[in-house]
């Protein structure tokens, strides 16, 4: 079922588009409601949630298990490189784990295998930050 295009989904599609990386749907609701938007947290996950579904943002769970989400740069497939820090997220091509994937779903059988790669890491900045701080400590 199509969501209907209301101005609350295009202000959250907006928001998306202007945060850095990926964002829970309470983060981008607190700065919505800074705005004095009055859009509510359910509006909020509702519309996140047919965005991912259309392909216009991308969605992952953190490693904590929590759903984030991101303004999708990129049609069709690919993978994450994802700051845990300051959330930096650059896509990337990963034909050497399209290779792999494939190649194991077909060694224990199954066809039509799908996969969800993303890398959690520190980017350059974040990681200078971190080591400058425990070697003053």
């Amino acid at each position: 079922m199509a969501q209907r295009n209301t101005w609350q989904r295009e202000r959250v599609r907006e928001a998306l588009g202007d945060a850095r990386g990926f964002v829970s749907a309470q983060s981008l609701h607190a700065t919505l409601r800074e705005e004095n938007t009055g859009i509510g947290l359910a509006t909020v996950y509702r519309a996140l949630s047919g965005l991912a579904a259309s392909g216009d943002a991308d969605s992952l769970q953190s490693p904590e298990g929590e759903a984030l989400y991101r303004a999708c740069s990129t049609e069709g497939h690919h993978h994450h490189l994802i700051c845990r820090s300051c959330g930096l997220t650059v896509e990337i091509e990963a034909k050497d784990v399209e290779a792999w994937a494939k190649r194991t779903a077909s060694l224990h059988g199954f066809s039509e295998a799908e996969h969800v790669v993303d890398i959690f890491g520190l980017c350059t900045p974040c990681a200078k930050q971190r080591a400058a701080a425990e070697g003053s400590a």
